[in-house]
């Protein structure tokens, strides 16, 4: 690397960390206002409120706007470089257009790694402390409210509940169902269930199992019988923001969980997966765009090519949002919803490179 990329390495990433302290401490103190008045109905101890909830808070939500900041520091740089005539006098020396996004894909890529590092592997530790705090002082006291719900807990067997309580960890008319092809097999149904937290077993409650052979039918009951099951209490408890705190491990695991059980909602993980994916792409490309569309002396100013930066930020934001929430409903492809807005925006990119004067 030559100085001159030094240089712009060293002022990039100065930019982007400058440019990210100042928005995530606006964002910090709209949160605080926000949520004052939670933290003093559920008496939340300050200290847990700066070392459990914004000492997480922060890191998350600077990983979160990373790629948008890249761009605005992008912008902002190369916005000030023109406006001072240096870019003119990089270009007039001989050095390309491609050459000078050497350094800028340099500290890009290192911005790219490091994303995809801290969201996949980082970032979920530090959420599990602060959506524990979350559910604990902000929100309400969470209620298992599904009715008559279906889980398969393994290959042929069926578990069936009419109602549970997540205080007690008790369930109602239970049923477990092993199916073979399309025949029954057994059938165990009970009053209830109740999860004892020290043998980690569930105990069934007045039940009567209902084996068919063939022609022949055999029906046993009892009053108590301690069994281990595929399920947990944890299976309905709340699942508030909970593909936030999964690595990327964790989140295949449950991933394959949720499918094996035909579940609802694997659609927000699968999401939260190929998002994850495509974070550092958008910071390349995003990177790549700021550096076309600021690198030419503009006579409105350093303020109107920040401005435009900010616009198309956050137009990427609205695009993202928008194909997340669609591909949420079931009508779009989780993998296209991700990486739509970096195809639009890659192809942006490409016509501003061969439309705008350099």
């Amino acid at each position: 690397m030559k100085l001159l990329d030094w240089y712009i390495l060293k002022r990039f990433l100065q930019t982007y960390i400058f440019v990210v302290m100042v928005i995530v401490l606006i964002v910090v103190m709209i949160d605080y206002t926000e949520k004052i008045d939670n933290f003093r109905s559920h008496n939340a101890p300050g200290e847990k409120i700066l070392v459990d909830y914004y000492l997480n808070f922060i890191p998350y939500w600077a990983n979160y706007i990373s790629p948008l900041m890249v761009f605005i520091a992008t912008v902002f740089l190369t916005s000030r470089l023109a406006a001072r005539t240096e870019i003119i006098a990089m270009l007039s020396s001989g050095i390309s257009f491609i050459r000078l996004l050497y350094p800028y894909l340099l500290g890009a890529t290192v911005l790219a790694v490091l994303t995809y590092f801290m969201v996949n592997y980082i970032i979920p530790g530090a959420n599990k402390t602060r959506i524990a705090f979350e559910v604990a002082y902000i929100n309400d006291a969470y209620t298992y409210t599904g009715r008559n719900v279906h889980i398969t807990i393994a290959p042929n067997i069926i578990a069936y509940l009419e109602s549970y309580n997540n205080v007690s960890n008790t369930g109602y008319k239970f049923t477990l169902e092993k199916i073979e092809g399309n025949q029954l097999k057994q059938k165990l149904s009970a009053d209830r269930i109740e999860w004892d937290a020290k043998k980690k077993k569930w105990g069934i409650h007045d039940y009567s199992i209902r084996t068919i052979n063939g022609l022949t039918e055999t029906l046993t009951s009892g009053t108590l019988i301690d069994t281990t099951l595929n399920l947990k209490p944890a299976d309905f408890s709340s699942d508030f923001n909970l593909y936030e705190t999964l690595t990327l491990p964790e989140l295949n695991q449950h991933i394959a969980l949720l499918q094996s059980r035909g579940a609802d909602g694997v659609e927000t993980y699968l999401l939260e997966k190929y998002s994850r994916d495509t974070r550092p792409f958008a910071i390349l490309i995003l990177t790549v765009i700021g550096v076309i569309m600021s690198a030419r002396k503009s006579r409105r100013g350093v303020g109107w090519q920040v401005a435009l930066g900010f616009l198309l930020a956050f137009t990427y934001l609205l695009f993202f949002v928008l194909a997340k929430g669609i591909a949420e409903s079931g009508n779009l492809d989780p993998v296209l919803a991700v990486w739509l807005p970096n195809i639009i925006f890659a192809s942006i990119g490409v016509l501003l490179y061969n439309t705008i004067p350099r």
